[in-house]
């Protein structure tokens, strides 16, 4: 399944750096991190067959009587885990995940992905992406107590986690993950990475590493790192923020020197297309009941599907860029929390961007403060208002033909059933507020 130069070039890499064990990953539907670790000696092996797992116990793949499915790994994932003890070092590699017969697994997240980059690649584009990652360290798992009681950009002693970050940093770069810039976020505890701009695979990727060498780096230094969209009530919730361009070759193709304001008319339908349909893929980019928490007014979260160049609030921001600077022209996208499937987000906001260029919707006019309009005015204007709860994601995303299209029918169905299991078990909760509020009222 591997060709016979990648194999080698693995295979000699792990008797370079006296490898002994090997982890291959992959993520279930939810963007849950999966590992099985091999010996050096059965590696050919994996390379050559892959290794047989049982589908039905990873969330989102197969039923029981379809069980056996193929983690193939990925020679051009292959990176040492600096973490771990040597000599016998550890390293990993991402898999793609095959049927028995040998058939691709359309129910693999890092499958979709690639499915659609190759009709952009067709297209002639490629897909540039740099996520801005924001985070939470508490003192454990078990509650949210902070390190720090810092704030947007604060230096130490207000930030605790600066040395937490640094080493972070190290360990990602030791593993061939840019780090353009971290900082303490507006949250007490609360931090943010900035990963350098690489295709979309190659971050999704590079996400998943990152979510687990933050957590790993934490742990041994007795912290807790937690991706929960929004841990603390009345502070900001934790983004993803997603900067994103679309390349033809070495071009920009989101520039366009003689607009007024230098976007293209491909950017401008990409614009038009995450807007038209981001209620949409909501269930993608925000899939948790507490997602929802951190999109609302007043946090620097987007609730309505609006865009301008400079607020923080609205779904789409274009970036200001150096004069020139025709390579850093960028679209932003708000709406994703840090604890989305990289992959199936990537795709879904590609497959949106697509359709806006394939369509030539038009774009909106730039809308600011659009929380200070009435409903009349807004519905005047055309702006529509994002999913309040999952159960109204939920609802937009299981009649979005776009998505069925892009998932596929297997991702759409197992993850409208998962996530219909955890809205009505959210539902049927009575929260410590609801006692505080009507206990002794009525």
């Amino acid at each position: 399944m591997v060709d016979f130069d990648s194999r080698q070039h693995v295979l000699q890499a792990c008797r370079d750096h006296d490898v002994k064990f090997i982890r291959l990953w992959f993520t279930d539907i939810l963007g849950m991190l999966k590992s099985v670790a091999i010996t050096a000696e059965e590696l050919e092996h994996a390379l050559l067959d892959g290794i047989t797992f049982d589908g039905s116990a990873i969330e989102g793949f197969v039923r029981h009587d379809e069980s056996d499915m193929i983690a193939v790994p990925d020679p051009a994932t292959f990176q040492i885990l600096p973490w771990r003890p040597r000599p016998q070092s550890v390293a990993r590699m991402f898999c793609d995940i095959r049927q028995q017969n040998g058939d691709q697994f359309v129910g693999d997240p890092r499958f979709v992905l690639k499915r659609v980059l190759e009709r952009a690649a067709k297209q002639g584009y490629t897909f540039y992406i740099s996520p801005e990652i924001e985070y939470f360290y508490f003192r454990d798992q078990h509650g949210t107590e902070p390190l720090d009681q810092g704030g947007y950009f604060d230096l130490t002693p207000l930030d605790g986690g600066s040395d937490l970050r640094r080493e972070t940093i190290m360990t990602l770069e030791d593993m061939g993950i840019g780090v353009a810039l971290s900082h303490h976020e507006g949250a007490p505890s609360q931090h943010e990475m900035d990963l350098r701009y690489t295709d979309a695979l190659t971050m999704a990727d590079a996400v998943m590493t990152f979510r687990l060498v933050v957590k790993e780096v934490a742990m041994r230094h007795g912290a807790y790192a937690t991706f929960m969209p929004k841990p603390l009530a009345n502070q900001n919730g934790s983004a993803m923020h997603l900067q994103m361009s679309l390349f033809r070759g070495e071009q920009n193709a989101f520039v366009d020197a003689g607009n007024s304001e230098e976007l293209s008319e491909d950017a401008r339908h990409f614009m038009a297309g995450i807007l038209r349909h981001a209620s949409e893929l909501a269930l993608i980019t925000n899939q948790w009941v507490n997602s929802y928490k951190r999109l609302v007014p007043g946090y620097e979260a987007p609730t309505y599907a609006t865009w301008s160049h400079h607020s923080n609030a609205d779904l789409v921001r274009v970036p200001e860029r150096k004069p020139g600077m025709d390579v850093a022209t960028r679209i932003e996208f708000r709406a994703p929390d840090s604890a989305t499937n990289p992959y199936l987000a990537f795709a879904a906001v590609l497959a949106a961007g697509l359709a806006g260029i394939e369509g030539k919707y038009p774009l909106p006019a730039a809308t600011r403060a659009a929380h200070t309009l009435t409903d009349d005015e807004r519905t005047a204007r055309g702006i529509e208002s994002l999913p309040a709860s999952l159960g109204e994601a939920i609802a937009r995303f299981e009649g979005s033909a776009l998505m069925r299209e892009t998932l596929g029918d297997h991702i759409v169905d197992s993850l409208v059933a998962n996530k219909k299991i955890e809205w009505t078990a959210y539902q049927q909760q009575v929260t410590q507020y609801e006692l505080d509020r009507y206990l002794g009222l009525l």
